[in-house]
């Protein structure tokens, strides 16, 4: 499997510029108001039933996969043509707000990640067509976590689930044998804790790596326990779960556990380099190893993410897309049955994940006997079949479309319990009194 490291960084990491533009394109209007179209006619297009072209918009890796299978539709359905565009991602939410606020400019098909699905149908909700009559059916065969992303107020459907990244701990064989610690013995974010103090001591190497610019591993921390920024439309930064994953943050950097690189590149290189022994991270990461590391095969393992309890939940998610049919779009009934040949075929989302790296979050897929093969390159390993089966446990959270503002607050909130000692329940406290300020929602009681 390979997957270039561009899309999996942005997806993961590249979430501020998105979400700052975000807010200011809401902020000087738009779609606001109105009700989502349906698009009607018959739930199944088989047969050459749909005519005419569309034009889609994605980038990367994803751009590259659906050029591949778009010729493969083009021939089950004569007198179609599909135009794939990649657009890039830096400048693509920028595009898509544009043309959502202008009303006109958009591709038939959005390729938009899961996180910020929310975001755009709550700032523009008739921005997009209503897939519930012709996608609804097929909720039970997504990942839950996903599917959730893609639906609305009375379960409304506004995209498909493409890619997910379920997320579990990379680690360093080398170092963990060096240290004498099981990898299996990380059961708990304690036995976590416990075990990079040791390898430390061991080997001089610290546990993990973190950008000092953004919140860290604390966004895949909350999702682990079932929650984001908000619960219930009210502000969740200072909730239970909230102070625990930041106060196991903070015994990291407390403990001298943690490496401090800037942004991808840092990231890479650290690993590359060996500065630190794990990393709790998504599938997609696999892909960056064995593109940018091949002298490290044989070094890496994975196992589930620890768990704040023994019996906890032992994964979450990271990164991940969606595809939706604008409003605007002039071929909204061509649009569909792309999104469905693509995203509810077993075969294509296996060849997918095989040819591009996208790990699928079409269900079904996860049973193919491909992610059962041994890796080479994790030393005989399944790698994938562990994803595979952490999967199906990752938990739903709400996003909304004040994430952007959240993000920026918790950021500040991390930095300064990282950085500056300060005490993490005091400073969610002070992030959500912000937070409820800045969007005028009432706090978790």
């Amino acid at each position: 499997m390979s997957t270039g490291p561009t899309r999996r960084a942005v997806l993961a990491t590249g979430f501020a510029t998105a979400a700052s533009s975000l807010v200011s394109a809401c902020a000087m209007g738009g779609a606001g108001g109105g009700q989502a179209r349906d698009i009607g006619g018959r739930k199944d297009d088989e047969g050459g039933k749909v005519s005419g072209g569309i034009t889609v918009w994605s980038w990367d890796v994803a751009a590259k996969a659906m050029k591949r299978l778009a010729r493969t539709f083009e021939e089950r359905h004569p007198g179609t043509t599909v135009d794939i565009v990649d657009i890039g991602y830096d400048n693509a939410y920028d595009k898509i707000i544009v043309g959502l606020r202008g009303g006109s400019g958009l591709a038939d098909v959005l390729t938009v990640s899961g996180s910020h699905m929310p975001r755009f149908t709550g700032n523009f909700p008739s921005g997009f067509y209503d897939l519930t009559s012709l996608g609804g059916r097929y909720g039970g065969d997504f990942d839950r976590a996903a599917w959730h992303t893609v639906t609305g107020k009375d379960s409304a459907v506004f995209a498909l689930p493409w890619d997910i990244g379920p997320c579990a701990l990379y680690y360093r064989r080398d170092h963990f044998r060096a240290a004498g610690v099981d990898p299996a013995s990380l059961v708990t974010w304690d036995d976590y804790v416990t075990a990079g103090v040791r390898i430390k001591k061991a080997t001089g190497r610290k546990l993990l790596i973190m950008d000092s610019t953004d919140a860290g591993i604390l966004p895949m921390l909350l999702q682990q326990q079932g929650q984001y920024y908000f619960k219930g439309g009210r502000v969740a930064l200072d909730t239970p779960e909230a102070v625990r994953a930041l106060t196991l943050m903070k015994s990291l950097q407390d403990e001298g556990l943690v490496d401090y690189e800037k942004g991808w590149d840092g990231l890479v290189t650290g690993t590359k380099e060996g500065k630190a022994t794990t990393t709790p991270t998504a599938a997609w990461w696999t892909g960056t190893l064995t593109d940018e590391m091949p002298e490290l095969k044989g070094r890496f393992g994975v196992v589930p993410l620890p768990g704040f309890t023994a019996d906890g939940i032992r994964t979450s998610n990271m990164g991940g897309s969606t595809l939706c049919v604008p409003a605007q779009s002039k071929n909204p009934r061509l649009a569909w049955a792309f999104m469905e040949f693509l995203l509810t075929g077993k075969a294509n989302q296996v060849s997918m994940l095989k040819r591009e790296g996208l790990f699928p979050a079409y269900l079904p897929a996860l049973d193919d006997p491909y992610l059962s093969t041994k890796q080479e390159y994790f030393g005989g390993q399944a790698a994938l079949d562990v994803f595979a089966r952490l999967a199906r446990n990752i938990p739903p959270v709400e996003y909304n479309k004040d994430d952007a503002k959240a993000t920026d607050i918790m950021v500040s909130a991390v930095t300064g319990v990282m950085l500056r000692g300060k005490d993490p329940r005091a400073a969610l406290d002070s992030a959500a009194r912000q937070l409820a300020a800045a969007t005028g929602r009432e706090r978790v009681k």
